[in-house]
């Protein structure tokens, strides 16, 4: 009696069928089996998209092309700027960390390219088995030995070892179309990923921006506090000269003296804050703290001129991170279709060729070549809700990615729309904040005449001083606000990743 050998699939004489007489019963089983199985039904697609009509135009602009279009470098135009970007571009982590995402899912992509192809591995194993006599192989195989036709290394043995050198395979025919589908929502996902890095690549060369020019603003403030305290302390030597000549009270002397520490300790605290800056704008570049180069101050900077934003449709196109959540979209959608495709039968084809046999002596001899193929049609009957909440939980996952794709247009027209007003809100106050420090600063020398000659107090020159050099670094602040709101607007329409 023949033996069940456990490295090849159980056979009988139905199933070892040629592949084209396999095949050429597929279309009735299909068809008896979707019969016969209530649980294949097919449950309808229920997710449907929103459609949205977008905004002709960001606050009125009709132009045709904006400053996304600009390379990082032509738009920034700043030689240290330009290469600290290109240092982060280098070397910095998250960067890397984006690139290895890339590599993920390029292995996941590959990873499904191969389930499109027949599984062959190759197979040496042996075992042992030991039959009760009582038991239909023990019985079979005494029985067997004592046939005329058994004789010599024929005999089988008791316990009986198996043998086996060869190859196996396995391979599910995409009949339904699941397995492409597949291979497409991995690509996408791919596709997905780069433009994760693209999303990287433009809050990196913003994040490095905003630091460089929050630094640039930092150094104006310390020009402007070194100038105020040299005028603060040729003040106060006036005050004690008056003093001396009894003109003034010690009361003057003090509050000269304390405006002068106040504005000193102040100097302190800008210090303080460019090394933070400082190294925060390192750890962006993936290296330890040190002295950041850059040009001149803010204050010695002109103010952007008028900028461009081009149609929505474009920033559509080139914001990374819509882009990104756009494909995730559609590689959500196809993952309903591969869903919907698991309620289907599929077809599996399982073969093996090679030696096999009970006795090593003659493994190797022609006679023990042994093959087999096998196909078979599965679908799910008592494991149904198991893939019902499968399918339920795909559909969720693909509205989460409609609304974030929603939510990432929504996001991306909020951000232009905040940044445009921001460029042309600070532009007028910086316009006004000039104009205030230039009155202030000649009420600086008009108190500084007036209590020299006795017509004014020294508490009237203490304000104008204080007041000049708040409306100084309240300018400085506005100027940095303006740089960072373009620089803003620049990532915000999809500029700085090419």
């Amino acid at each position: 009696m023949e033996k069940s050998s456990p490295n090849k699939p159980t056979r009988n004489i139905a199933a070892i069928k040629p592949l084209h007489r396999i095949r050429a019963m597929l279309a009735p089983c299909s068809v008896t089996c979707l019969l016969f199985l209530s649980g294949c039904q097919l449950p309808n697609t229920v997710l449907q998209s929103a459609n949205r009509p977008l905004p002709v135009s960001f606050a009125g602009q009709s132009d045709s092309t904006g400053i996304a279009r600009q390379n990082w470098r032509t738009f920034f135009a700043d030689l240290q700027l330009t290469q600290l970007i290109d240092t982060a571009l280098a070397s910095n982590l998250d960067l890397r960390i984006a690139t290895q995402r890339i590599e993920m899912a390029r292995a996941s992509f590959l990873y499904s390219q191969g389930a499109l192809v027949p599984q062959v591995n190759a197979v040496a194993s042996a075992g042992v088995d030991r039959y009760g006599q009582y038991t239909m192989n023990g019985v079979g195989n005494y029985d067997t030995n004592l046939s005329d036709n058994i004789r010599g290394k024929q005999l089988t043995p008791n316990p009986t070892p198996d043998y086996f050198l060869g190859a196996r395979s396995s391979w599910e025919i995409d009949i339904w179309g699941k397995l492409h589908n597949r291979k497409k929502a991995a690509y996408l996902r791919l596709l997905a990923s780069e433009k994760g890095r693209h999303a990287v690549i433009t809050a990196l060369v913003a994040e490095i921006a905003r630091h460089y020019y929050a630094l640039l603003a930092l150094d104006g403030e310390l020009e402007i506090l070194q100038k105020n305290i040299d005028y603060q302390q040729n003040a106060l030597e006036l005050v004690r000269i008056q003093k001396e000549a009894g003109r003034v009270t010690e009361l003057a002397v003090q509050q000269f003296s304390a405006q002068l520490l106040n504005t000193r300790s102040r100097q302190g605290q800008v210090r303080q804050q460019i090394v933070d800056h400082e190294n925060q704008l390192n750890r962006l570049l993936g290296r330890y703290p040190q002295p950041i180069a850059r040009g001149k101050s803010l204050q010695d900077r002109d103010l952007p001129g008028q900028v461009q934003t081009g149609i929505p449709a474009q920033m559509l196109v080139r914001r990374p991170d819509i882009r990104q959540a756009e494909l995730d979209l559609q590689a959500a959608h196809i993952d309903i279709d591969v869903a919907r495709a698991e309620f289907l039968p599929s077809l599996n084809l399982t073969a093996y060729l090679g030696l096999n046999a009970f006795r090593t002596g003659v493994l190797f001899n022609p006679a023990s070549l042994a093959a087999g193929l096998l196909g078979g049609l599965s679908a799910p009957i008592l494991n149904r809700r198991a893939v019902k909440a499968n399918y339920q939980q795909t559909v969720a996952q693909s509205r989460e990615s409609l609304y974030r794709y929603q939510q990432a247009i929504l996001t991306g027209f909020s951000e232009v729309s905040t940044q445009l007003r921001g460029v042309e809100n600070y532009r007028s106050v910086a316009e006004l904040q000039a104009q205030e420090v230039a009155v202030l600063e000649q009420a600086v020398s008009t108190s500084n005449d007036l209590f020299r000659g006795g017509y004014a107090s020294y508490l009237e020159v203490i304000t104008a001083q204080r007041s000049v050099l708040e409306a100084e670094l309240a300018l400085i602040t506005t100027k940095q606000s303006q740089f960072l709101a373009l620089t803003d607007l620049y990532r915000a329409l999809g500029g700085g990743w090419e």
